[in-house]
């Protein structure tokens, strides 16, 4: 004797949007992360005799264009001037909504050995107003995609145009590149 089955097109269709929104979350190709150096600001000098070593704030835009929240740890990004180790600034641990934008404000220190180095250069690029830095980041954390945390690691290369006098940026190109890792159990 068989058993009569009765179908439902609402639970046929609740199952098959079921179907395709998990779907969507678990093969969605996660974006790069994009940043923007809104702008520097000069805090202290700092007395590192015989020369002064500068102390900035550093305003970056930062803009999550994933649907997954992220978690990431303390980094520290690395400024180059003319390839020389210009100085440092630290990027604290944080977290960043899903599709949204924020501002970080980065401590950053300018070693005055290094800028003395590169006097002639300096002194020719104050009197063009046009310096060009360069600037590298790695920065690791994790995003939870459903019930799993996904490692990532996004790396960031920064060429930046400012002027010396006014320490406005002027241009800049900037481009993130994102490894996304196995879910950790």
């Amino acid at each position: 004797m068989e058993k009569k089955v009765k179908w439902s097109w609402s639970s046929a269709i609740i199952g098959a949007a079921s179907a395709v929104a998990a779907s969507a979350i678990l093969s969605a190709k996660p974006k790069d992360p994009t940043f923007h150096l809104i702008s520097i600001s000069f805090t202290s000098f700092k007395l590192n005799l015989p020369l002064l070593d500068a102390d900035l704030l550093l305003t970056v835009h930062v803009t999550n264009p994933n649907i997954v929240p992220i978690n990431y740890s303390a980094a520290t990004m690395s400024i180059f001037y003319h390839g020389s180790l210009l100085g440092s600034a630290q990027v604290q641990a944080g977290s960043q909504p899903p599709r949204s934008c924020q501002l970080l404000r980065l401590p950053a220190r300018l070693n005055g050995l290094q800028m003395a180095q590169h006097a002639v250069t300096f002194v020719s690029d104050l009197a063009k107003r046009e310096m060009i830095i360069d600037a590298t980041v790695d920065i690791g954390g994790t995003a939870k995609v459903l019930w799993w945390d996904h490692s990532f690691m996004i790396h960031v290369d920064s060429h930046i145009t400012v002027d010396p006098v006014f320490l406005d940026v002027i241009d800049q190109e900037n481009s993130s590149e994102l490894e996304v890792f196995a879910p950790s159990a």
